[in-house]
């Protein structure tokens, strides 16, 4: 699995871009809210990226966030019927957070606004992800009330990036709350490595 690029940006388009790494050219596709964070072509530029093996191609998808990729990941790998392409239309359609918004929200409406996704596929999303993005909704719903601390963002993110790659909410909920418990507060990405050891150890 090829997780991210460091490189030089060659070149870009709303939908794809070229990274040179060492000499090689990368042909990555891009949702519209990584493209509008890209640096300048010829600029230093590290990109995550999630590889998509087919039988006759592999495609590497590249996002400017790891909440983009948690998020490209959570409708590829839970949602009947969405692929890689109608996963990059939802994020080129909507923000991460407007999106989780609308999910706890069954706001279908917003989301059948999306380019190519339609009432019943919007529906879907609804229905299986809904209890994926539990965690999410507690803030959401606290927020409006409040912000969430630092603490609990991180918490959030690990949690959701756990998920994203096929943990239970619940298991994932539990281990990133023992570590927050034990230890000073730590970074998603951080706590995320940590939760990983824990759950294949299980422990």
């Amino acid at each position: 699995m090829i997780t991210f690029l460091d490189g030089k940006l060659v070149s870009a388009l709303p939908t794809q871009a070229i990274v040179d790494v060492g000499g090689v050219g990368y042909e990555v596709f891009i949702p519209l809210s990584s493209y509008d964070k890209l640096p300048a072509a010829g600029q230093d530029i590290r990109i995550l990226t999630h590889l998509h093996v087919r039988e006759d191609a592999q495609i590497l998808y590249g996002f400017m966030t790891a909440a983009e990729r948690d998020l490209f990941r959570l409708l590829v790998n839970n949602v009947s019927g969405i692929g890689p392409k109608l996963a990059l239309a939802v994020l080129s359609g909507m923000s991460v957070n407007s999106f989780k918004a609308a999910v706890v929200n069954s706001d279908v409406a917003s989301l059948s606004k999306i380019s190519g996704l339609g009432k019943k596929t919007a529906e879907r999303i609804v229905l299986e992800l809904k209890d994926k993005l539990g965690v999410a909704a507690a803030w959401e719903a606290a927020s409006s009330m409040h912000a969430p601390t630092p603490e609990q963002e991180q918490a959030n993110e690990a949690v959701l990036a756990l998920i994203a790659l096929g943990y239970k909410q619940i298991d994932a909920h539990k281990a990133v709350r023992e570590l927050q418990e034990k230890s000073e507060a730590k970074p998603a990405e951080e706590l995320v490595k940590l939760a990983l050891k824990r759950m294949a150890a299980g422990r």
